[in-house]
């Protein structure tokens, strides 16, 4: 196949990757406002970003994330507090979730790829945490008083995040065969 082909190919595949994260982020369980804070939500919208970086790679598995990140807040009922917010939670932190393509075409390892996917995503909601959300950090969090912002940020990201991970490794794992076939087929 020549390089034009594998481009519009990938392309085309991303935009389809996107389009099915974008119909997952409507089916969630919000989160995040039950402990207080602005949003989270445990969803399926990484599982089709991963397959997807770990089949065409990690440039294009960031380049799926970011666009996904982006349409998501403006399609989805995103909530941001300022512009900074939407760069961080949503454009950036679903970029990285792109980082699974580090194991491109590794179909085996593709629980792996999940859990430093959604490490990456982590990370960013982490730093937006402690630099964007601590001047709302609540005087008391889960039944913590006098909280730093980093422990803020780890303690509320880590209520959607080490869901949403434990849900993407499962699902993740059980394509490996899926994506074998699919990898087979072309």
């Amino acid at each position: 196949m020549s390089n034009t082909k594998k481009s519009v190919r990938a392309l085309a595949e991303g935009a389809v990757m996107v389009a099915l994260s974008i119909a997952l982020s409507y089916l969630k369980i919000p989160i995040g406002l039950a402990f207080g804070g602005f949003g989270g939500s445990i969803d399926l919208v990484m599982v089709p970003l991963i397959v997807y970086a770990v089949r065409w790679g990690c440039g294009w598995g960031m380049l799926a994330g970011l666009a996904f990140g982006t349409l998501k807040y403006f399609f989805a009922k995103g909530f941001a507090v300022n512009w900074v917010s939407i760069i961080f939670d949503y454009s950036v932190a679903y970029a990285f979730v792109g980082l699974a393509g580090l194991f491109k075409r590794k179909y085996n390892l593709l629980p792996f790829a999940a859990l430093v996917g959604c490490l990456g995503r982590f990370v960013i909601h982490f730093i937006s945490g402690i630099t964007v959300y601590a001047q709302y950090m609540p005087e008391e969090f889960m039944g913590i008083s006098h909280m730093t912002p980093p422990l803020y940020s780890l303690l509320y990201n880590g209520t959607y995040m080490l869901p949403n991970t434990i849900i993407a490794v499962i699902v993740c794992a059980l394509l490996i065969p899926v994506m074998k076939q699919v990898d087979k087929q072309g």
